[in-house]
């Protein structure tokens, strides 16, 4: 089934609202939605095509990586549309749009690299591929999501709405954005 342009996610909220202040993910983050939000890998074969899948399916994609989700695609769908209603209640604003800024602020743009010179091993700071960047938002956004739900009472619909939203907001209380700042702050001492 494939999705059309004007289409809304989950039926609900419309992709061509959305802004992406960043410049250099506006290119790296697809929003345009091409199937019903499972494109049954359809880029695994080809370098870089990740690009071209939807930001929900991805985040989706990566709620199935703990071995209570994994290969579960339809759970993981249900918790990130749970998590969009709750972030929409919570907000009042378009979930997508709180997802794209919680993405710009949760990725490092600074990482460290180790590099041998004579067998001793040296760190060395790079500039984080804008790619990598998503990901590790993306990444981070669901592991702290998990650990907040993890022998708590709170669901894990609502740790990933907290987790996004917190992450929208630059909280550095949240897990997203407090990884972000402690790999810039080793790349920063790497300099």
């Amino acid at each position: 089934m494939r999705l059309i342009a004007s289409e809304k996610v989950f039926g609900k909220w419309d992709v061509s609202e959305i802004e992406v202040e960043d410049s250099a993910i506006r290119m790296f983050l697809s929003l345009t939605p091409r199937y019903a939000l499972h494109s049954h890998g359809r880029h695994a074969k080809q370098k870089f095509a990740k690009v071209n899948t939807f930001i929900v399916e991805r985040l989706i994609n990566k709620m199935m990586r703990t071995e209570h989700n994994t290969g579960k695609k339809h759970q993981a769908y249900n918790i990130v549309k749970e998590a969009f209603e709750i972030i929409h209640k919570r907000t009042k604003k378009n979930p997508l749009q709180v997802l794209v800024k919680a993405i710009e602020n949760a990725g490092p743009r600074e990482e460290i690299v180790r590099l041998k010179y004579g067998g001793i091993a040296v760190p060395k700071a790079v500039d984080t591929s804008t790619v990598r960047r998503i990901d590790q938002a993306l990444m981070n956004i669901a592991k702290g999501a998990r650990q907040a739900s993890f022998k708590s009472k709170k669901s894990i619909e609502e740790s990933l709405a907290s987790e996004i939203i917190a992450a929208a907001n630059n909280d550095a209380k949240c897990y997203s954005i407090s990884k972000k700042e402690e790999v810039e702050r080793i790349a920063k001492a790497a300099r």
